[in-house]
C-alpha cells in the first residue's frame, strides 16, 4: 500500500482530483437508468409503483452499507473502500445488460446503492485528505460537485445514447464499464491517507459514529439533506413519468437533460457556499429549495415544462447550497479519526429522503394520480426545509445572544 508522504509531488497536486473523477464516474452508474425506465416498463411491463419501488432499492443498498460499514475506511483506508465501490458499480452494469426481469432490475439498482454506499462518505473524506495543504475548502467543492456532477451526468449520458445511438438498453452500460475500467486503474495508484491502516480482511461491521463534537451541527445538517435529496430523488425516479404522460415529452435525452439540470445546479449551488459561510449556507439554501419545490408544484398543478426547468435549477441550487454547508460544517467539527463515519452518518439521512418519500409518491399515484401525488409531496418537503431553516436561524439568533451576554 502506497503511503501518501512517498508520493511524488505530482500525485500531491493532483491526487484529489483523480479521486473525485473516479467518484464522479461512480455516481454517474446510479442515475444511468433513470430515462431508461420507460424502456423497461415497455420491455416488462410493470406499474410507477414499481419504478419507484426499483428506484428506492438503491437507497436501501446505500444505507445499509452506509450504516453497516460506513466508517470501516477510517481503519482499512480509504482506497481499498473506493476499489470495491467500483467492482459493485461494475458488477450493477453487468446486471443491468442481461436485466429481463423487475428482480434482476433490483438486484443491478442494489449493488448500485452498494458502490454509492461505499462511495459516498468514504470518497469525500479521500478527496479532502487528498488535497494540497491550504485547499481544503477549495477540496470541499470538489467531492461535493464530483457527487452531484457524477450523478447529473449519468441521466445525461444515458439519455442521449438511448435516444440518438443503437442498442439504448446496451450501449450506455458498456460506455460506463469502460469509465469504471479506467477509474480502477487511475484509483489503484493512488496513495493511502490512513496512517496505520489495516488490512482489508479485518474490517468488520461496525456502525457510523457521532462524536460529541458532531451531534450539535448533525441535527440541522441532516434535516436539509434529507429535503433536498428528497426533490433530487424524485427528480431521477418519477419526473420521466410525468414529462412522459402529463408534458407528451417522449425523447429519452430531454428526460435526461432536466434531470441534469437539477443536478448541475446543485453544483453551482455549492460555488456560493465561500461566499456565504457554511453556517449561513444550510439555511439560505432551505429557503432556496422551498422555491423549488413552488415551482414544482406550479407545473404539477399546469402540466407546464418551463416551471419544472425552473423547480430543477432553483431546487438544485437549494440543495447543493445545503449539501456543502452541512459536508463543511459536519467535516470541521468531526476529528479526522472520525471524519468518514461521520459523513456517512450524514449520507446515510440523505439517502433516507431519496427513498421514502419517493415510494410515498409511487403508493400515492395509484389512488391520486401523479399530478397530485407530486403536489402532496411538493408541501410535505417545503415544510421540512421550513422547519430545518427556522431552527438553524434560531440557533443561530440563540448563539449572537450568549456572545452579547459575556463580558
Amino acid at each position: 500500500m502506497t503511503d501518501r508522504r512517498t508520493a511524488g509531488p505530482g500525485t500531491a497536486r493532483v491526487g484529489h482530483l483523480v479521486a473525485a473523477a473516479a467518484f464522479a464516474v461512480c455516481m454517474a452508474g446510479t442515475t444511468l437508468p433513470t430515462p431508461l425506465y420507460g424502456l423497461y416498463q415497455e420491455k416488462l411491463g410493470f406499474s410507477e409503483l414499481t419504478v419507484t419501488v426499483v428506484f428506492a432499492v438503491y437507497a436501501f443498498g446505500v444505507i445499509g452499507v452506509l450504516l453497516l460499514i460506513g466508517n470501516v475506511s477510517d481503519s482499512v483506508g480509504r482506497r481499498p473502500v473506493l476499489l470495491c465501490g467500483l467492482v459493485c458499480s461494475a458488477a450493477s452494469a453487468v446486471v443491468f445488460l442481461a436485466a429481463d426481469s423487475v428482480a434482476l432490475l433490483c438486484l443491478g439498482r442494489l449493488l448500485s446503492g452498494f458502490s454509492a454506499g461505499l462511495f459516498t462518505g468514504t470518497g469525500t473524506a479521500y478527496v479532502l485528505e487528498l488535497a494540497p495543504p491550504g485547499h481544503r475548502a477549495r477540496a470541499g467543492f470538489v467531492a461535493t460537485a464530483a457527487n452531484m456532477g457524477g450523478l447529473g451526468c449519468g441521466p445525461l449520458l444515458s439519455g442521449l445514447l438511448s435516444q440518438y445511438a443503437p442498442y439504448p438498453l446496451v450501449l450506455p452500460f458498456v460506455v460506463h464499464l469502460g469509465l469504471l475500467a479506467a477509474s480502477f486503474a487511475l484509483t489503484w495508484m493512488l496513495p493511502e491517507t490512513v496512517a496505520g491502516a489495516r488490512p482489508l480482511r479485518t474490517a468488520r461491521p461496525d456502525r457510523p459514529a457521532l462524536p460529541p463534537e458532531v451531534r450539535r451541527v448533525f441535527v440541522p445538517a441532516g434535516i436539509a439533506a434529507f429535503a433536498g435529496f428528497s426533490l433530487l430523488g424524485l427528480f431521477t425516479s418519477v419526473s420521466p413519468a410525468f414529462l412522459a404522460t402529463g408534458l407528451g415529452v417522449h425523447n429519452r435525452a430531454v428526460v435526461g437533460l432536466v434531470v441534469f439540470t437539477a443536478f448541475f445546479a446543485s453544483t453551482l449551488g455549492q460555488l456560493l457556499v465561500p461566499r456565504l459561510g457554511t453556517a449561513r449556507a444550510v439555511p439560505l439554501g432551505c429557503l432556496v429549495l422551498i422555491a423549488g419545490m413552488a415551482l414544482l408544484a406550479a407545473s404539477l398543478a399546469w402540466e407546464s415544462l418551463p416551471p419544472l426547468v425552473l423547480s430543477a435549477l432553483a431546487g438544485g441550487t437549494g440543495q447543493g447550497m445545503g449539501l456543502r454547508g452541512a459536508v463543511g460544517e459536519v467535516a470541521a467539527a468531526a476529528p479526522p479519526e472520525h471524519r468518514g463515519g461521520a459523513l456517512s452518518a450524514l449520507f446515510v439521512v440523505a439517502y433516507f429522503g431519496i427513498s421514502i418519500p419517493v415510494i410515498g409518491v409511487g403508493l400515492l399515484t395509484g389512488p391520486l394520480g401523479l399530478t397530485h401525488a407530486g403536489l402532496v409531496f411538493a408541501a410535505c418537503m417545503a415544510v421540512l426545509a421550513a422547519a430545518s431553516g427556522l431552527y438553524l436561524l434560531r440557533q443561530a439568533r440563540a448563539g449572537r445572544a450568549d456572545l452579547g451576554a459575556r463580558p
